[in-house]
């Protein structure tokens, strides 16, 4: 493992393996350090552009394949289950393998998860989603924790760094999805396929961290905390608030564009509001993790977050498509906000790196596992009610259990030491 020796403008310490001291507050980081975060930004960026790519290609994939609106939306839940399967075996594989030969496997299989999915047919479509879905569940999990290990000083700093490359990435690929299948030759399956470039050139970047591998020992300790995670009351505030957030941001992605589009907006400018809205996200993706981990409660930022989706929300739920660009920044700055606090609540809620893998791991899986219900649940009440009103709804209730779930997960304790 490659670490960290800088002395941080939030706090003043310079880190050399780990141990800290006083000194300067000029932030200055080693050549090794360098190629650490470069390719922590590069993993980053993989792991949503190839599922926010999907969400205003939906009704051209699914006239092409001749495939229902639920099998449709199944296509941005299929990753979720995936993440719900894979996410509590990744610090196991991680403590086996070395986090960096870990995290570099995951990059392998997600460059072929998506070249399979972009080969034109229903099974390498859903096989290949699979695959991609199982690889992004490695760094989702495995990110936090290689930021605590190596960065324990500037965790708020880093997240925003790593939060902010995957959203940047995100809102690329939502908004040139549809300019990309329809203005090209290459149609859905091209531009499903071109984010393989992305997640090669991430491999080639993350090769120099194979050489600095570092295992993390299964202690009968390790597994003790694993299990009594599972059963803290805190632990599972943060997996609910994981989870709600990431019901709203995956159901947002697949339907937004046809939601839009149902209230009179074209095809292409449904893409780029909702390419939008990904990029509103940037700037609290950065600066909520840094306010977060200077301040000892977090619940002010949930109650902010909740009640900047019900606004946003709202007004999509009313029809007020003349200021449909205002809705999108609105939920964009609630959505930056609340996913960039769940990644911190896994840092700021435990003590050592294993811990925030084990809660990352806990919450990933149950939390995604309660996110894959929304685009399937969103696509069967459309199909059921032809409107979109029913499925607008479940996510304004899903706001106020982020709002309830947020204040027990924002208070200033570790999950074991309730």
């Amino acid at each position: 493992m490659l670490f960290l020796k800088v002395s941080i403008n939030f706090g003043g310490f310079i880190l050399t393996n780990q141990r800290a001291t006083p000194i300067s507050k000029k932030l200055t980081f080693t050549r090794n350090t360098w190629f650490l975060l470069l390719g922590i930004i590069f993993i980053a960026s993989t792991l949503r552009s190839p599922l926010t790519s999907v969400g205003p290609l939906i009704s051209s994939i699914r006239d092409s394949l001749g495939i229902s609106n639920v099998l449709a939306g199944f296509l941005t839940t299929i990753p979720l289950l995936a993440f719900a399967i894979i996410s509590p075996f990744t610090p196991r594989l991680a403590r086996r393998f070395g986090l960096e030969r870990t995290l570099f496997g995951s990059l392998l299989l997600l460059t072929a998860g998506i070249i399979i999915r972009s080969l034109g047919t229903t099974p390498t479509l859903l096989i290949g989603t699979f695959l991609l879905g199982a690889a992004i569940a490695f760094g989702n999990v495995l990110l936090p924790s290689l930021i605590k290990l190596n960065f324990p000083l500037q965790m708020g700093l880093m997240t925003g760094i790593y939060s902010v490359a995957m959203n940047l990435s995100a809102s690329t690929a939502a908004g040139i999805s549809v300019p990309l299948a329809h203005g090209t030759p290459f149609g859905w399956e091209g531009a499903l396929g071109i984010w393989g470039i992305l997640t090669f050139i991430a491999v080639l970047v993350w090769l120099p961290q194979l050489k600095n591998t570092k295992r993390s020992s299964a202690s009968a300790t390790s597994t003790r905390e694993s299990q009594s995670i599972w059963r803290s009351s805190l632990a599972w505030a943060v997996t609910i608030f994981m989870g709600i957030q990431s019901l709203i941001f995956y159901s947002t992605s697949a339907w937004m564009p046809e939601v839009l589009k149902a209230q009179g907006i074209s095809a292409d400018g449904a893409g780029w509001l909702v390419s939008l809205l990904q990029f509103s996200q940037v700037p609290l993706m950065f600066i909520v993790p840094i306010l977060a981990g200077k301040v000892r409660d977090q619940r002010i930022i949930v109650a902010g977050v909740a009640g900047l989706y019900l606004i946003g929300y709202g007004g999509v739920l009313f029809g007020f498509t003349s200021l449909a660009a205002l809705w999108m920044v609105v939920i964009g700055v609630a959505g930056g906000a609340s996913f960039s606090l769940a990644m911190m609540f896994f840092t700021l809620r435990t003590r050592t790196p294993h811990e925030a893998a084990e809660l990352s791991g806990m919450a990933q899986s149950f939390g995604y596992g309660l996110a894959a219900i929304g685009p399937v649940l969103f696509g069967f009440l459309h199909d059921v009610t032809s409107s979109w009103t029913g499925p607008m709804l479940i996510i304004i209730i899903s706001a106020i259990i982020i709002f309830l779930a947020g204040m027990k997960a924002g208070k200033n304790v570790f999950i074991l030491q309730e």
